[in-house]
């Protein structure tokens, strides 16, 4: 049996991918005026066009749907247009990009949301945890629970910016099911509380998520729909008692909705692989279109797990940040450019469009 590899292309519902290998959103704090993705933003994602799949940072559904300083949204004429730039510049250069659009929920802070409002969250329970605010990090603030007739509208936003995703020219949608924010605040019983219809029970607790994607896939189409979700990542305070219940079933009813992957962040975002027990084959298995992997995964992982049927893409996030051409490099086994971690938030071009490829530095 020939052995598959990472640099063969894939094809993700539609769409032909030159390869395996996927950027993974990766949060940069550096979206202009009016929280519009601007030429450095456009620069950043075509130097990164020969991945196979571009997911781009995680980018606010609404006004109040933001938690951290200068990240992008997709609700404004003014952001559509601005993400019109960038993915007409990925598409040029023979790409493939989705926008991941997220509500982080009680991730926030007072002074970035609409009028100095508290941040929403399913209960009024505070995160554990820090954002990035007023050019440094800060505690969350207090959290006010969300109302039963305020969840349509969250709904209706991911909907909406779903529709400006397609107005922008996106090939698709991650929907960021994971990481402590908003959905996944429903999701874990550690952040909600709630005692009406979502909350309590697994099926109620997976109720916001599967009628966001409900809703983007009614919009624009299952195909044209990704879901991300951390079934054991405690990132940004968040803690679950049933995560393999809680994540299975919600694997067999994205895979009810058809959706074109589902991307897993497998242990601790950014951290241990071995954080907590989980079956991910379990869960890969109550799924039938593409698994996207992430997390600590090198070359030599990700073509194992690739030849051991457990995954089919695989998402590097760091790696990316430090080398643009990143799919090259690791075709040709080459050496790996560290990032500069002072320049990862917030800034211009510096630790952003100026690190060189192999052919920039001469050593190709």
């Amino acid at each position: 049996m020939t052995e598959k590899t990472l640099f063969e292309p894939y094809a993700l519902g539609d769409l032909s991918l030159a390869n395996r290998i996927v950027m993974a959103p990766l949060t940069r704090n550096r979206a202009g005026a009016g929280l519009v993705p601007n030429e450095l933003a456009l620069t950043y994602y075509a130097q990164r066009a020969s991945a196979g799949l571009i997911i781009t940072e995680a980018t606010q559904v609404s006004a109040q749907a933001q938690g951290y300083q200068d990240t992008p949204g997709l609700y404004t004429p003014e952001q559509i247009a601005g993400w019109r730039t960038v993915t007409d510049a990925v598409h040029a250069k023979g790409g493939h990009i989705f926008v991941q659009l997220w509500h982080v929920g009680r991730v926030s802070h007072v002074d970035l949301q609409p009028g100095g409002a508290a941040p929403v969250a399913p209960s009024s329970i505070r995160a554990a945890t820090k954002t990035f605010v007023n050019n440094g990090f800060a505690d969350v603030s207090e959290p006010r629970a969300l109302e039963l007739d305020e969840l349509p509208g969250i709904v209706d936003d991911f909907r909406r910016a779903a529709a400006n995703a397609m107005a922008a020219g996106f090939d698709g949608v991650e929907i960021h099911g994971a990481n402590g924010y908003l959905l996944e605040q429903f999701i874990k019983d550690g952040a909600n509380q709630r005692t009406d219809a979502y909350g309590g029970s697994i099926e109620n607790r997976a109720r916001l998520l599967l009628e966001v994607v409900t809703a983007v896939t009614k919009e624009i189409g299952a195909v044209r729909t990704g879901v991300r979700v951390s079934p054991v990542s405690p990132a940004n305070g968040i803690s679950c008692s049933d995560p393999q219940s809680q994540y299975d079933y919600i694997a067999e009813r994205l895979n009810a909705l058809g959706i074109v992957y589902l991307h897993v962040v497998e242990g601790a975002t950014g951290g241990p692989r071995d954080v907590a027990p989980f079956d991910y084959d379990a869960l890969r298995s109550r799924f039938g279109q593409a698994y996207l992997a992430n997390n600590g995964y090198d070359r030599d992982l990700a073509t194992s797990h690739l030849n051991e049927g457990r995954a089919d893409m695989f998402a590097f996030g760091r790696l990316f940040i430090s080398n643009p051409d990143l799919v090259e490099r690791l075709e040709a086994g080459a050496s790996l450019a560290p990032l500069n971690p002072a320049l990862l938030y917030g800034g211009g071009a510096a630790g952003y469009t100026d690190y060189p490829t192999l052919a920039d530095a001469g050593t190709q």
